[in-house]
């Protein structure tokens, strides 16, 4: 009886130590998946992608954590990263519809319509009756201007959903983008009755009653969308056209204020507003509109004709000619260029040449019958008119336009709008960064903390350095030191003290390196590189290669700091970023790069040598040479985020934008939410 009670023990035993570990594993990572969805609900779209990591290094054969993965990517518009979550995942489960449908949606923002429609109908094969899906597809549809296929899924949504608000508007843009306006007025105006509080479906209306010359309910419909609170500029910018017309130019130029204020990057708001002050005589404001028109949009010779126009009106002739001659390269049949050029080289005093523009148009009018012909083509008869806002607004915000709840195969629920003071929550690819790369990796006893960072800061040799308590602190690796406080600065002012008291008695070179580190906390980079200098000339004849590796990074580190502060203060030229140098800059600049190298002759896989040295050389502009260095820190850490960040800036800056973006997209998967940002900007 004694024995069976051993064995049943041994058995349970056995069934704990083989069957336990596992369901922890798995209870884990269904936990952490959990928690990341939880996070990807409440916005917090960086730190969710810090759980999916997670999930998928421990278990990288499951499909559905890089799907999450990618549906984060896509709320903060980093659509490379999201490609390639999404193939990783339909590659583990090719079964999955919500997979397809948030590929086919990465296809779509990334213009690539064709591929889009392909997912969106596999996504339906699996789920034929999901709206999400065919409503999306029918929009690719539409921009391959496959009208016929389009109306088609439309037909059958509406014939499940007559009465849809959604439905009807997306069936009313089709007819309109088809240049079926009485289809177009037919569904729009059906959906303003069942959705009355719609700013946009009011703006799609009125942009329909314009092209049927209804021009009073076209004032109407705008006034009702704009009172509902739209924030589309091309309210603004139609109605002030209307407003125009009907010769109401005080309303038409506070509406393309406000047009200019809601979308300073386009083109048409300046243009439109530059027109309406040429025409009442305000000159030099029209010029400065017509200006920024051209500056956003240079290849348009329309705006440069008109600027050309106020430009004669204002006596810059030079200009006006510069102008007049973009446009008659691309319109060689539209006379009025010729008429004016020729006025403007005679002003000048120029009168063969304004002859010569006179015998041009005096020829083209001989030929009336052919130029007539010829305006048959698209790019004879410019149009100089105002500009109307033909796109449609958006119906929501276009980061919730993709619905979270259908990729995971959810109910198709509207997300709501949510606002967070954390700087790493929400929509993070809004916030402003700048095009800077990351610092080079410093030691020391202060760093601040970025928890969302993947990076491995640390490396075998540091350890083994930090366990012999050779300084008073443990030494941390970091790109972000800690300012310090005047209370801390006298306290290492102290420490300097005291150790050079030692050093009197006892020249030992764990001592000086000591000093050198308090100096360098005090920003005292000569002394520093003195004190490491002594450190490793006593080290020479002892064996200790870790500590030798620590202290040339550190010597090379602080060098680096000194060069910069010497050019800060004007004691250099900008050497290290190609500039001719010589004597001691040149000099220490080449001590600096041999430090760096000696660290990895004794340790190869040290990363943080590698990373500051592409750095330096990203800084000279040998970008060719910053990228393998790059490259072989990643090699040495494959969470290395700041050389991901780095090199994708530094692909950028030569021209690889699809590699930048790519290494962009993984260093803020690695916690750099700031590459977001640059991802939306750049792409």
């Amino acid at each position: 009886m004694k024995h069976r009670c051993s064995y049943w023990f041994l058995f349970i035993v056995l069934l704990f130590a083989g069957g336990f570990v596992p369901c922890r594993a798995q209870l884990n990572t269904d936990r952490i998946t959990a928690i990341g969805r939880n996070a990807l609900y409440f916005e917090d779209y960086v730190l969710s992608i810090q759980y999916f990591n997670q999930v998928i290094k421990l278990k990288p054969y499951l499909a559905e954590p890089f799907l999450l993965r990618a549906i984060a990517k896509i709320q903060l518009q980093d659509y490379t990263g999201a490609l390639g979550d999404c193939n990783s995942s339909i590659e583990r489960n090719p079964f999955h519809p919500g997979a397809f449908y948030t590929r086919g949606y990465v296809w779509r923002q990334m213009g690539e319509y064709a591929k889009a429609e392909q997912d969106f109908t596999q996504a339906l094969v699996f789920s034929p009756d999901n709206k999400s899906y065919m409503m999306l597809r029918a929009d690719v549809l539409s921009q391959q201007k496959k009208w016929e296929q389009a109306l088609k899924d439309m037909d059958y949504l509406l014939g499940r959903e007559p009465t849809s608000p959604a439905f009807l508007f997306e069936k009313g843009v089709i007819c309109l983008n088809m240049k079926d306006t009485a289809c177009a007025y037919d569904y729009l105006s059906r959906n303003v009755r069942y959705d009355s509080q719609n700013a946009a479906a009011w703006s799609a209306l009125g942009l329909v009653d314009i092209y049927l010359d209804r021009d009073s309910a076209a004032m109407a419909d705008l006034t009702r969308a704009i009172n509902l609170g739209s924030k589309w500029a091309g309210d603004y910018i139609n109605r002030g056209i209307l407003s125009y017309r009907l010769h109401n130019y005080r309303g038409a130029l506070s509406d393309y204020d406000e047009a200019v204020r809601l979308a300073p990057e386009d083109a048409s708001c300046y243009y439109n507003r530059g027109l309406l002050r040429a025409e009442v005589g305000d000159y030099n404001r029209a010029l400065e509109d017509l200006d920024k028109a051209v500056e956003l949009r240079p290849e348009d010779t329309e705006m440069r004709y008109q600027r050309s126009v106020v430009l004669m009106e204002l006596g810059q002739w030079q200009s006006a000619i510069s102008d007049l001659d973009t446009m008659i390269a691309v319109y060689p049949y539209f006379l009025p260029s010729y008429y004016l050029a020729a006025q403007a080289k005679t002003a000048l005093g120029e009168k063969q040449a304004a002859y010569g523009y006179r015998k041009t148009a005096y020829d083209l009018e001989q030929k009336k019958d052919s130029v007539m012909a010829a305006r048959k083509d698209s790019i004879s008869a410019p149009n100089t008119d105002v500009h109307l806002a033909k796109a449609s607004p958006d119906r929501r915000n276009r980061r919730k336009e993709f619905s979270t709840r259908t990729a995971q195969n959810g109910e198709d629920t509207p997300d709501g709008q949510t606002a967070y003071s954390s700087e790493t929550r929400g929509a993070v690819q809004k916030r402003y960064a700048d095009v800077v790369n990351e610092q080079n990796i410093a030691l020391s006893y202060y760093v601040t903390k970025q928890p969302a960072r993947r990076t491995n800061y640390t490396h075998a040799s540091l350890d083994r350095f930090n366990r012999k308590h050779i300084l008073p602190s443990v030494l941390h690796a970091t790109c972000q030191e800690l300012t310090l406080t005047a209370e801390m600065v006298n306290s290492h002012f102290d420490n300097i003290s005291q150790l050079s008291r030692q050093l009197a008695t006892t020249p030992d070179p764990y001592t000086y390196f000591a000093r050198a580190t308090e100096f360098a906390l005090v920003q005292d980079y000569a002394s520093a590189i003195d004190d490491c200098t002594a450190a490793l000339t006593i080290l020479q004849t002892q064996k200790d290669d870790n500590a030798v590796v620590i202290i040339t990074f550190c010597r090379a580190n602080w060098r680096y700091r000194l060069i910069e502060y010497r050019i800060a203060n004007g004691e250099l030229q900008n050497g290290y970023k190609g500039q001719s140098v010589g004597g001691k800059a040149e000099m220490d600049f080449d001590i600096m790069l041999r430090d760096y190298d000696y660290v990895l002759r004794l340790q190869p896989d040290f990363a943080f040598a590698f990373y500051n040295k592409a750095n330096i050389l990203c800084q000279q502009k040998d970008y060719d040479a910053a990228i393998l260095h790059y490259t072989k820190a990643i090699a040495c850490d494959t969470d290395f985020a700041e050389a991901y960040f780095n090199r994708g800036l530094t692909y950028i800056y030569t021209d690889r934008v699809e590699e930048g973006l790519s290494d962009l997209s993984k260093a803020g998967e690695l916690g750099i939410y700031q590459a977001y940002n640059l991802i939306t900007r750049f792409q």
